[in-house]
């Protein structure tokens, strides 16, 4: 059976307090993120953190994209300001201040390499 040349993948979770990796390009594919936003709903400021981490001969390497953003209470944040390539192997890492108060929704567009 021949693999999808383009799969979209919509990415919802409740932000934990410990870093979660919530998506990872899976091999022969390119994950381009089109999307990445959380809302607070909550009625406190809140922080999110969001990041790209790689394995390279063996060791991930994180690089941070957000650190501590704050999401006022009751509001939204698009937390990318364009489109993010991971390539196959790469990660989406996500941690919040609130393990209860922060939604996370992504759109991620993969395609065969």
């Amino acid at each position: 059976m021949a693999l999808a040349l383009n799969v979209f993948k919509t990415l919802t979770t409740v932000v934990s307090t410990s870093p979660v990796g919530i998506y990872t390009a899976p091999v022969g594919y390119t994950g381009v993120v089109l999307l990445a936003q959380v809302a607070n709903i909550g009625s406190t400021s809140q922080d999110i953190t969001l990041s790209h981490q790689r394995t390279t001969a063996g060791i991930a390497v994180t690089t941070r994209l957000a650190k501590n953003f704050p999401i006022s209470g009751n509001d939204t944040s698009n937390l990318l300001s364009g489109k993010l390539v991971l390539e196959s192997g790469d990660a989406l890492i996500l941690s919040g201040s609130n393990g209860s108060n922060l939604e996370f929704v992504g759109s991620v567009l993969e395609t065969l390499n």
